[in-house]
Order: C-alpha cells, then structure tokens, then sequence
C-alpha cells in the first residue's frame, strides 16, 4: 500500500513541474505566472484538476 501513496504523490510532483513550466512559459508579467504556479502547488491535486481540465487554453488571457 505505501508503494501506490509514493506513485500518486510522485505522479503529483511530475504534472505539477509540468504545468509550472507551461504557465512560466507564457507570455505575461513574471509576478502574475508566479502566483499562478504558486496558487498550483498550494492547492495540490484540485489545483491541478483545475488547470488541465479547465484553466489551461484560457491561462494566458487571464495573466494578460
């Protein structure tokens, strides 16, 4: 059982990064693509759930 929590955390830690990355490539202010991969990682797996269901194709224009 702990093998399946350090894979689901694991998975977590890996589309964090990448979500950090696409948002930090985005062409915004610096501080608003920080409190966007900041607000990512505090909210964990809803967070994330948000981003790539939802808020990903409509990132940019919020940052604008």
């Amino acid at each position: 059982m702990p093998m399946i929590g350090f894979i689901i955390w694991l998975v977590g830690v890996i589309l964090t990064i990448k979500a950090a990355v696409e948002i930090w490539k985005l062409n915004a202010d610096a501080v608003k693509k920080l409190l966007a991969i900041i607000l990512i990682i505090l909210t964990s797996w809803v967070g994330l759930a948000f981003y790539y269901f939802y808020a990903k194709d409509k990132m940019a224009d919020w940052l604008k």
